[in-house]
């Protein structure tokens, strides 16, 4: 096999209004402004670099499946961010897995969730869990 993917680049959503977007991933996710222009805005959140993008075809509610975004935040600061985002935004599932968990919704319906943990310790969780049934691989 020849070389693979060397790490996450970016993301890119698709967003009806650009400076509601802005100030949403700005003002209650604290993300940091970097870029902006008429139809877009480049913000990084830690080491992501997350590409907002005006759409016309932006749809007017979340897709049914479980496809969405995870944001790590630190578990000192995970009651007040996720307080902030019940605050602002809508709960779109409630956390049943491993580790504190938020689910909720940006403006224009993209599923999103903050989490406390890494994926060392989800694995631990089902190495420590047989009954899930779940096979871990490696180390």
């Amino acid at each position: 096999m020849g070389p693979g993917v060397t790490g996450l680049n970016h993301i890119t959503l698709a967003v009806a209004d650009v400076q509601r977007a802005i100030a949403f991933y700005r003002d209650v996710l604290g993300c940091e402004v970097r870029v902006v222009w008429a139809d877009g805005a480049y913000l990084e959140c830690c080491s992501l670099w997350l590409c907002l993008s005006r759409d016309d075809l932006v749809r007017t509610s979340p897709h049914a499946d479980y496809t969405h975004i995870a944001f790590s935040v630190d578990n000192d600061g995970f009651a007040e961010m996720s307080e902030r985002i019940k605050a602002n935004c809508t709960v779109w599932k409630d956390n049943r897995s491993a580790g504190a968990s938020t689910y909720f919704l940006d403006p224009d319906g993209h599923k999103l969730e903050i989490h406390v943990g890494s994926i060392e310790i989800r694995l631990d969780h089902y190495r420590n869990d047989p009954s899930k049934g779940v096979s871990v691989f490696g180390p």
